[in-house]
């Protein structure tokens, strides 16, 4: 049986709440480049390119759909189909939304489910890999990915294989899938050498699974038909139904198909697998020096071992800590011991409790024209820095509380206000009083950059009347 054409379907709906402050919401963990110079998204899109392989199905948060697309653009990937989920509700749902979107051209279709910020090191090795899982695929299998264990990891699901299957070289069925265990049962496991990591991935066509959700989570399968059947384009984006994919249960593939399907199937494979789900993980996969630190960006180390020190923003000195993580960002500091690496979460989870915006927003905002940043902020004013993309143009918009002064720093604008059109370059500024209606662009061919004062009694996001929009936000 030939190696079918397979279409990688790439989910890219988690926070990544483990690696704040750097993941947050807002911008998480698979936009972010932090095991090589592409992003996380980017790395594992890559992955899925070239002849064997069908253009990809990103599914992922409607916020996040014009980074998305930026990211596969600066990848040299492209006919991307990107799907928009309204509201999140676990994998299962959408993975099912891309298995309906495919099914409409061929049903039979072999799809690659893959999260967008995992790490792999040996690729040709998961091509391999994936070759047999596709051709169990093809014989009507749920396939996952079994990863060689390196450590007892209590983080991760277990996969027992069982017999092998016949005419398929190299491809298991699943004799039991074991959840996250306890230490000691972790390391049972790991010792008797018989049990993989789940890794998360699946390979099926997506007949077979439409199927298997009809029969094993026959509650998943209606909205999201009706979802697809609602779908709008915008751009190049697939807008799914809003009420009914907000009616679908929330429920993860494993639950819903894999732990119940007796067409469940496993390939064993070393490919140097992480999740990347913690700092932890981050300093077992970088590039360590003679005292075992892994560092980046403007970091200085004195007596330090084993430590992993990111910074993102000022000059950080670390002296004379061990296993120590500490991560600075313009706007949080993190410190912690490496054991604690899985505690993170709680420093989010109390953050959101005291509404902190730190816990799900960067002090940079990027938006479908570029991104914002606050430069600082006190008593009825703001400075801001803003960046437009060559092209792009932010909202005809009006502010109830709050007047505006633009000065342009590099690039050309385009500036209307109320009635006047104004082109602005380097050194030039304008006014924009309380209530006019007004609009930025960058009609030129390099980025423009621009510092906003802010002044009025109120200057919160939400002040803002979009009376005319490109992105569809009004």
């Amino acid at each position: 049986m030939p190696t079918p054409l397979i279409v990688p379907v790439i989910l890219s709906g988690g926070s990544g709440t483990r690696l704040w402050p750097v993941s947050r919401e807002s911008f998480p963990k698979q936009l972010w480049p932090l095991i090589s110079e592409r992003t996380m998204l980017q790395e594992t899109a890559l992955r899925g390119a070239g002849a064997r392989f069908a253009a990809p199905i990103v599914v992922c948060n409607q916020e996040h759909r014009f980074l998305i697309a930026e990211q596969l653009r600066a990848a040299g990937i492209e006919g991307a189909r990107i799907v928009l989920e309204p509201v999140g509700r676990n994998s299962a749902p959408a993975i099912a939304a891309a298995a309906v979107v495919v099914a409409e051209t061929d049903p039979d279709a072999v799809l690659w489910m893959m999260a967008a910020d995992a790490a792999i090191a040996d690729v040709p090795a998961l091509h391999t890999a994936l070759d047999a899982a596709a051709r169990a695929a093809q014989a009507g299998y749920v396939v996952t990915f079994g990863m060689k264990p390196t450590s007892p990891e209590t983080g991760y699901g277990y996969i027992e294989p069982g017999a092998s299957l016949p005419n398929a070289e190299g491809v298991f069925a699943v004799a039991r899938f074991v959840e996250k265990p306890d230490a000691a049962t972790a390391e049972r496991l790991v010792s008797g050498g018989r049990h993989f990591w789940n890794s998360g991935m699946f390979v099926f066509t997506a007949r077979t699974l439409l199927q298997e959700l009809e029969t094993h989570a026959p509650d998943v399968l209606p909205p999201v038909r009706q979802a697809v059947a609602e779908q709008t384009t915008d751009l190049d984006f697939i807008r799914l139904g809003v009420a009914a994919f907000s009616a679908c249960p929330s429920i993860s593939i494993d639950y819903a198909v894999a732990e119940r399907t007796s067409k469940a199937a496993v390939v064993p494979a070393d490919l140097g697998w992480s999740d990347v789900g913690s700092w932890s993980a981050l300093w077992e996969l970088g590039g360590k020096d003679t005292a075992g630190n892994v560092s980046q960006g403007d970091v200085v180390l004195e007596g330090a071992e084993n430590c992993y020190v990111r910074s993102d923003g000022v000059l950080t000195a670390v002296v004379g800590l061990k296993d120590a993580v500490v991560v600075v960002t313009k706007d949080a500091v993190l410190a912690m011991d490496r054991a604690q690496a899985q505690d993170v979460k709680k420093v989010v989870e109390h953050l959101k409790a005291h509404g902190r915006s730190e816990a799900v927003a960067h002090n940079r905002m990027y938006r479908p024209w570029g991104f914002y940043e606050s430069l600082t902020q006190g008593d009825r004013f703001q400075v801001k820095r803003i960046v437009v993309t060559p092209g792009r143009q932010l909202s005809l918009q009006s502010h109830f509380h709050r007047a505006e002064h633009w000065v342009v720093v590099n690039g050309t604008a385009r500036v209307t206000r109320d009635q006047e059109t104004l082109i602005l370059r380097e050194n030039e500024s304008v006014y924009l009083p309380l209530g006019c209606v007004h609009r930025l662009e960058n009609p030129g061919r390099i980025p423009l950059t621009l510092i906003e004062v802010q002044v009025g009694a109120y200057l919160g996001e939400d002040d803002i009347v979009r009376i005319e929009d490109t992105y569809g936000r009004i």
